[in-house]
């Protein structure tokens, strides 16, 4: 998904302004860490305390902050209605235990669980739930900037009141508390977003007390960035303890009152360390884990006997074809040879580190809707010369493929070499490349969005919500340039699944992937993974493809 992931920087610009002016009176200065290194880092003597390295944290209230570190923070203080099943994108029950929707896919109600309780002490109950709703729903000011409130805005559109006329209508309208155990959420049309984005940490169910005593919505007071902002109070099986900015070290504590079952490791801390330290600091003991790890080092960890821990990906490298400015694109024959002509098990061979899949739909597998009987296209040069010369070219064609320069991406961890890879193999069949590579902003991603003068291109998409449509309707629900095709058929089945109820909507979404497999407005080639790393005696932590880890499963042995 090309939405607050990709947005991370801008939001940074916007946090660090305010967190520069912040006050700083819960920093701890009798140990700093010198950044960018790691030499100031407190080695750990015991089995009770957890020391995970990892990236910057913007904002511990997520409902301000769609970067991954401070969801990751998120994910152990606070809880959501939903939550991700672990090791796969699909929802389970999370704070609310039971949950419907009615005929219409506008109302859900959730049946909370009871007993449960903030780290404060405020009970969690329906009313609780609507004051978080009634909080988003009711921003303004600078609150409604697009990097500021980016989940809300990608899942619910605008606010109460819109502060400017770019926003659209929300698609939420309301929050009841009907009894104590019982919310309902009514939206104002159905949608395909419901109930997985409930489960994206920027919903998490905040104490209303802490949002109130720490002044949550303060975005312009005199601390310049709301005080919640740095002590979030939850539900979860971790209470905040401290955020460290200095050290850049957060730290949290297990919670005896949690209503689960309690965190196994009694201190957690996560340690902002720079990306080329954080392999250093492992091996000196620095830290116990890390995530995202340079995929050149796995090999070394892994021999060294570090446990390494591959996420499930969830995202899809595609090859683009683009069907309004080259004629012979536009015909279905040519799409399919395409399809068979590349070996895509020789590009997540050679190219992507271990835990890559090949694609066999738009969709990676751990979303509900993955249909594996769609035509696979095995690599099956004959087959593409024949279908080539169905399609009229017996003596090939000669086709533009852009890729992109001075980038990384899970999903396009080496453009140049899998363009040469895709080149051999299209030349084998008689199909010539003429590779054109561009940077990647502006120039690659105005040529491959706008206009016609693409013939093919490498592209790809990240899923942050669980729900199969944040891959196929993202990419497919409606005419764009990139691709170049108008298919009613297509739009109106994708429009279907869009407002169908959530049960039904796998049951589309696996017609929807066998369709596209037919049609192929591109060809998906490979899902790719990042990797955690930890030591070997730490077992308990499931990979999430959402990035949805909870360490309160961890131990060690």
């Amino acid at each position: 998904m090309r939405t607050p992931r990709r947005r991370v920087w801008s939001i940074f610009l916007v946090l660090a302004t305010l967190l520069a002016s912040a006050s700083c009176t819960d920093d701890d200065d009798s140990n700093p860490l010198p950044p960018p290194g790691v030499a100031g880092l407190p080695t750990f003597s015991t089995k009770d305390t957890l020391v995970f390295g990892v990236g910057q944290a913007q904002s511990l209230d997520p409902a301000l902050a769609p970067d991954a570190e401070s969801l990751r923070v998120a994910r152990q203080v606070l809880e959501t209605l939903v939550q991700i099943q672990p090791g796969t994108a699909r929802v389970m029950p999370g704070l609310a235990e039971s949950f419907t929707a009615d005929v219409t896919g506008t109302v859900w109600t959730f049946q909370l669980k009871r007993g449960v309780k903030f780290h404060d002490g405020t009970d969690f109950d329906a009313a609780a739930v609507c004051a978080n709703f009634d909080r988003w729903f009711h921003f303004t000011g600078l609150l409604q900037n697009a990097d500021v409130s980016a989940y809300w805005q990608l899942v619910f559109g605008g606010f109460a009141k819109n502060g400017s006329s770019r926003l659209p209508a929300s698609l939420f309208k309301s929050c009841a508390a009907t009894d104590a155990s019982t919310a309902v959420l009514t939206l104002t049309k159905a949608s395909s977003r419901f109930p997985a984005a409930l489960a994206v940490p920027a919903f998490a169910i905040s104490s209303p007390t802490a949002l109130e005593k720490f002044h949550a919505n303060d975005l312009k007071g005199p601390t310049g960035f709301p005080e919640y902002a740095a002590k979030p109070v939850g539900t979860g099986p971790y209470r905040l303890i401290s955020w460290d900015r200095k050290a850049r070290r957060i730290t949290m504590e297990a919670f005896d009152g949690y209503h689960g079952t309690k965190a196994k490791i009694k201190n957690l801390v996560f340690q902002a360390i720079e990306a080329n330290q954080r392999k250093q600091a492992l091996l000196d003991g620095k830290v116990q884990g890390y995530d995202l790890v340079n995929p050149a080092d796995l090999k070394e960890l892994g021999e060294k006997g570090y446990k390494l821990l591959p996420r499930p990906p969830y995202n899809v490298l595609y090859l683009g074809i683009n069907q309004a400015g080259n004629p012979a694109l536009a015909k279905p024959e040519v799409r399919q040879a395409l399809a068979y002509a590349v070996n895509r098990q020789r590009i997540v061979d050679e190219v992507f580190p271990p835990g890559a899949k090949v694609a066999l739909n738009f969709q990676p597998d751990s979303a509900a809707g993955f249909n594996p009987d769609v035509n696979d296209y095995k690599v099956n040069p004959q087959q593409a010369k024949v279908l080539l010369e169905r399609a009229g070219y017996p003596n090939g064609l000669t086709l533009r493929l852009h890729y992109p320069t001075n980038i990384y991406r899970d999903y396009l961890p080496d453009p140049k070499k899998i363009v040469a890879m895709i080149t051999e193999d299209l030349k084998a069949v008689g199909i010539t490349v003429q590779p054109v590579a561009l940077p990647w902003n502006p120039s690659y991603l105005n040529a491959v969005t706008k206009g016609s003068s693409h013939d093919l291109h490498l592209f790809g998409w990240e899923g942050d919500l669980g729900d199969a449509y944040t891959f196929l309707g993202s990419l497919f629900d409606k005419r764009s340039a990139e691709f170049g095709f108008t298919d009613a058929d297509l739009f109106g089945a994708l429009k279907e699944a869009d407002g169908a109820s959530w049960l039904r909507r796998p049951d589309l979404y696996r017609v929807l992937n066998a369709s596209l497999m037919q049609k192929l407005p591109a060809v998906p080639l490979a899902h790719g993974p990042t990797t955690m790393v930890t030591v070997q005696d730490l077992v308990g932590i499931v990979p999430s493809p959402l990035t949805d880890e909870h360490y309160a499963e961890a131990l060690f042995l």
